[in-house]
């Protein structure tokens, strides 16, 4: 399983977490390379795992999921976390997406579709379920983005078609023969020019206004 996906859980019930590695144990491309019961610990797990996908939950006791997924962004962890949680309130999901989280799955999701989600967000993308990714792009557009289009280059919509696709910093430098710094430039200018909080902001952006690949 060398080039199997790992994927580490964290989530406060046991059951939840015996239930998922049941049912991932099986799948040929996913290892489950390790358990936490709280976000705390699913952080350092992180940091001594090196997981690529994690999967968390919002709700837990001590360090909830936001906090984590924070606290990994901080880290400048290379993981992916797709949360997977009971509740559907926006405003218990959405901190969790600007906090960085790939994207968001119910816990009563089909298994066959979970395994599909986790190969989605290690591949790159950004899983939003619909009432979530229209919530975001609402507040999106409240805000000045949508008019700042024509104040992008050539260049910038190059990245940010890059970045809905779901590529890493890495890959849009290798693919417009730049360095992984001036990428790095370009993100933060087509945040700042379209007044977006993140990544999963502008990838939202990208595919509302045509400039996904």
């Amino acid at each position: 399983m060398a080039d199997a996906i790992k994927v580490l859980l964290v989530d406060d019930h046991q059951v939840v977490r015996r239930g998922l590695r049941t049912f991932l144990e099986v799948q040929d491309d996913i290892e489950v390379v390790g358990e936490a019961a709280d976000g705390a610990e699913g952080v350092a797990l992180a940091g001594e795992l090196q997981p690529d996908v994690i999967l968390m939950d919002v709700k837990m006791p001590g360090m909830d999921g936001v906090e984590a997924l924070r606290r990994l962004r901080e880290l400048d962890h290379r993981a992916r976390v797709l949360v997977v949680t009971s509740f559907t309130e926006q405003r218990t999901v959405i901190p969790a997406l600007r906090a960085g989280a790939a994207g968001y799955v119910y816990k009563d999701i089909d298994p066959d579709a979970l395994a599909g989600a986790i190969r989605s967000v290690h591949a790159g993308h950004v899983l939003l379920q619909p009432e979530v990714a229209g919530a975001l792009l609402s507040q999106e557009e409240s805000g000045s983005g949508a008019g700042r289009a024509g104040s992008l280059t050539e260049r910038e919509r190059e990245v940010l078609g890059l970045i809905a696709d779901g590529r890493a910093n890495r890959e849009i430098a290798r693919a417009l023969v730049l360095s992984e710094k001036t990428v790095k430039t370009h993100v933060s200018n087509i945040l700042m020019k379209l007044d977006l909080a993140d990544r999963t902001q502008a990838a939202l952006w990208a595919v509302r206004h045509g400039l996904s690949g």
